[in-house]
């Protein structure tokens, strides 16, 4: 799918959700760091530590000059175990963390949404004294239909926008038959950050990116895109190297 180019000055960072190359982190995260550097990501999004604690992850990353963008937390150690992922963050540099899953059989309507965005809601509250801010990443169960709206806006219904911001992974969305641009341009300012990802390599799926840009660009509150790979024609680690050739040709890198 072709994508408007846009000139480089003042471009959104670019970072890599490091769940796209799990098998590589979990052997050596300080070699995966420094292979996505060399690729040329400006960043990455946390989903774990592979072979290292946070400590180690966050010496890996300096080393490798990556920033990170945010971190994905299950919803359980957000609920029980809030001091450790406060601690991580905070060492990190990581001011957004995105609960990284819900089980997709809890939405069953408008209202059982609701309550999982007043969850969420909470936790999010509990954050804003550290300076961390809580998301949500969805995926397509999210945008089942209630009422005539899916059932991520139910989620965020709930919850005031300075508890609880909108990570859109643009594939899952799409997947579920609704249209990404719409809702990053229904949500604007709540969506800072934006998962990149198509059914294999960017651009060689479905996805509409040129919508997508488009509505980023008119929101103008996008404060990383976030490419995610989980299906791959090549190593992973070449998957995601090409990802980011594919964002240079659209002027996005």
């Amino acid at each position: 799918m072709s994508a408007p180019s846009k000139p480089l000055k003042g471009r959104t960072p670019v970072g890599l959700q490091l769940w796209s190359v799990r098998e590589e982190m979990s052997r050596d995260f300080a070699a995966t760091a420094a292979a996505v550097a060399a690729i040329g990501y400006d960043g990455v999004e946390l989903a774990g530590y592979g072979n290292l604690d946070a400590k180690g992850a966050k010496a890996a990353l300096d080393a490798a000059g990556l920033k990170v963008a945010g971190m994905h937390v299950s919803y359980a150690s957000l609920k029980n175990d809030t001091q450790t992922v406060v601690s991580d963050a905070l060492l990190l540099g990581a001011r957004r963390v995105a609960c990284s899953w819900w089980p997709p059989a809890h939405f069953v309507s408008a209202a059982a949404c609701e309550r999982i965005g007043e969850q969420l809601s909470e936790i999010g509250r509990s954050l804003r004294p550290f300076g961390i801010s809580l998301g949500f990443h969805n995926h397509a169960s999210e945008f089942q239909i209630f009422g005539g709206r899916p059932a991520m806006d139910w989620i965020l219904g709930a919850a005031q926008p300075r508890d609880l911001f909108a990570e859109v992974d643009v594939y899952w969305v799409q997947h579920a038959g609704y249209s990404p641009a719409k809702f990053i341009r229904d949500h604007g300012a709540r969506v800072p950050l934006v998962h990149l990802k198509d059914e294999k390599e960017l651009g060689q799926g479905p996805v509409n990116f040129e919508e997508i840009f488009a509505a980023t660009d008119a929101v103008g509150a996008v404060e990383w895109f976030i490419v995610e790979q989980e299906q791959y024609n090549h190593a992973p680690m070449k998957s995601v190297g090409l990802c980011y050739e594919q964002m240079k040709a659209w002027g996005r890198a």
